[in-house]
């Protein structure tokens, strides 16, 4: 059974900061740690204290919330909290589990909840279905069974929000598993498998054709983001002739 989640609060403006942590405590499965009107106080906090969720406000006068997330090295899975709808993009190139635009209401803040829920039970089953970056297989939970998987089958795997799709060479329907890319990606060995995009890894010994910054699986055109051009990139000219 998963414990409580730990949860802090951040919000410059003090009514929005009262109705977050309202939310938070009349939630079961959350556990306030602490509220912050000022950023730099809550990175302080975060130094020394391992909190699995933050509700972060972004538009704050000290310290954007965005620019608070790259400063937190932490392992905090973020809902950023604001009025201003054009942070949303950046907000989900930094991972963020949700946004939540104000004001919203409990039944939408609960959504966002239960989603890090969610992920953070699919944190558990991947460790449980032991994957080892020193082996040439893993073990997927897929349809209520635990399938083994060679690496090198693997030709690419998509994200789904907290869901994966993983393509085998040589079958014509993917396997769905809950878990999320990010922790896919960290298990996964580095020298054979790269993230090409938000909701692409690829198997780098399976490439066999590459146009126009996209990369040809049959049919499947994976498209290269700009994020993860020149990493791609510096692989690819290691290997041409």
């Amino acid at each position: 059974m998963m414990n409580r989640i730990s949860t802090i609060a951040i919000d410059d403006e003090p009514l929005a900061l009262q109705l977050v942590t309202g939310y938070i405590s009349k939630t079961p499965f959350l556990e306030l740690a602490g509220s912050f009107e000022s950023p730099y106080t809550a990175l302080e906090f975060l130094e020394d204290h391992n909190i699995d969720l933050i509700f972060l406000d972004v538009q704050m006068p000290d310290l954007l919330g965005t620019e608070l997330a790259r400063i937190n090295k932490g392992n905090s899975r973020i809902i950023f909290t604001t009025a201003f709808p054009n942070y949303a993009v950046e907000g989900f190139r930094l991972d963020a589990v949700d946004y939540l635009l104000k004001p919203f209401s409990y039944e939408e803040f609960l959504v966002s909840a239960n989603r890090v829920k969610e992920r953070m039970k699919a944190s558990q089953n991947i460790e449980e279905q032991h994957i080892d970056a020193n082996n040439d297989f893993l073990f997927i939970k897929s349809d209520y069974k635990l399938r083994r998987i060679n690496l090198a089958d693997i030709q690419y795997i998509e994200g789904l929000k907290d869901y994966v799709k993983i393509y085998l060479h040589g079958e014509d329907k993917p396997l769905l598993t809950l878990v999320t890319m990010k922790q896919l990606e960290l298990k996964l060995p580095p020298a054979r498998f790269m993230r090409v995009h938000r909701s692409f890894i690829v198997n780098l010994q399976r490439i066999e054709v590459i146009e126009r910054s996209r990369i040809v699986f049959g049919k499947v055109y994976i498209p290269v983001s700009d994020q993860y051009k020149e990493v791609f990139q510096e692989y690819v000219d290691r290997n041409f002739i």
